[in-house]
């Protein structure tokens, strides 16, 4: 008897409460239907998830959706979207009011189309990657099939493996869009936070476009950093960060700065010292503490002559943009960028990969293998 495909039902990893934290509120259930998809989305079968770490020099867990919220409160220009894997969910209110349960994480992917979304040119088999879900709470890619929109999901390129292509997603994005529009060939980056999840793609990123890339790191990762292609490495653990640049500032300035840390507020307020003038100084990172709300606060208000940055300086959310995925992809095949794979985690074992995710010590992306050698090939 042939088995039907798609099933009527998955195995998806839920949660409807994060009391204790997330990987002890996760349950596998063995029969979930499967997602139905609106007609601006993909339905596809997930063959890799990857779990997105936002993590500062000094320990603190940070994230981006209270932190960007701030942002964009004080400047709502600034406005777009910027999820990750498991802070979210556990901050107050957000398990009660932001999401319908039970609940499934995960938002990097890559996988195989199902079903193609209306008007779509991608083909059920074809094999792509990218952001999955709607949710920037809960995206769903920790389970068997999952929804992608149509700009949020593109083609794998040859020779790619999918369980590389599956660790762009969020990282991949926020790297780009707060790397590449700003610079040109020649310009001077300083990238604060160099061997995360998202500073691994900015270093490589800003090399792939012709800048001169300085970046921070710890002591154990200065070689990793430096095989990124890095020009100069700051190792916070020896060196103040702010002192370093303050007198390189004496040589060049930047042209362009993104903090993937947020949470040196000193690097903000000094900015303008160490940046030309007509730069720009992108967060991406940021702690969700009442104290660093009000410091953003008083970042984007205050002038600088009562406190406030005399930089500039704004907050950023990635946008989900296909073009952007597809030259981040190109790079890849053509070896520009290379993937840091730090863990790999059987589709079994997800909450052992948030254990893993939550003790800091991931360098790169967590990978969880949900179906890479027993997918439905379709020929396209």
């Amino acid at each position: 008897m042939t088995t039907p495909y798609p099933p009527t039902t998955m195995r998806s990893w839920q949660y409807s409460r994060t009391t204790g934290g997330l990987e002890k509120n996760l349950a596998l259930n063995l029969s979930a239907p499967l997602p139905v998809p609106k007609p601006d989305q993909h339905l596809v079968q997930v063959i890799a998830a990857a779990l997105l770490l936002v993590m500062s020099n000094d320990g603190i867990w940070t994230t981006t959706v209270f932190h960007h919220f701030v942002w964009d409160f004080a400047d709502p220009e600034t406005h777009t979207k910027n999820p990750v894997d498991y802070k979210p969910a556990e901050l107050p209110g957000v398990i009660r009011f932001g999401i319908t349960k039970p609940a499934t994480p995960g938002i990097d992917f890559a996988g195989s189309i199902v079903q193609p979304a209306s008007g779509s040119p991608l083909k059920p088999g074809q094999l792509v990657f990218g952001v999955c879900g709607t949710n920037p709470v809960a995206g769903g890619a920790l389970r068997e099939f999952s929804v992608s929109k149509v700009e949020s999901a593109v083609p794998i390129p040859e020779g790619l493996d999918p369980m590389d292509a599956a660790t762009v997603g969020v990282a991949g994005l926020t790297a780009y869009q707060s790397i590449v529009p700003h610079v040109k060939t020649g310009d001077k980056i300083f990238i604060n936070g160099g061997s995360g999840g998202t500073g691994v793609f900015g270093v490589q990123i800003a090399k792939a476009v012709g800048c001169h890339v300085t970046t921070t790191c710890s002591t154990a990762n200065v070689e990793f950093c430096k095989g990124l292609g890095a020009d100069e490495v700051v190792d916070y653990k020896k060196e103040k960060v702010l002192d370093v640049l303050l007198a390189r500032a004496k040589e060049h300035k930047f042209d362009h700065v993104v903090d993937n840390v947020g949470s040196d507020e000193q690097l903000m307020f000094h900015c303008h010292e160490f940046m030309r003038p007509t730069g720009v100084m992108i967060v991406v990172g940021g702690d969700p503490s009442m104290k660093a709300i009000g410091q953003t606060l008083r970042t984007k208000l205050l002038p600088g002559f009562l406190g406030g940055v005399k930089g500039k300086v704004v907050g950023f959310w990635p946008t989900q943009k296909a073009e952007d995925l597809q030259q981040v992809g190109e790079w890849m095949k053509e070896g520009k960028i290379k993937t840091v794979v730090g863990s790999t985690f059987q589709f079994e074992e997800v909450p052992k990969a948030f254990e893993k995710l939550k003790t800091g010590r991931a360098r790169g992306k967590i990978v969880v293998d949900v179906a890479s050698k027993s997918y439905k090939q379709v020929s396209p």
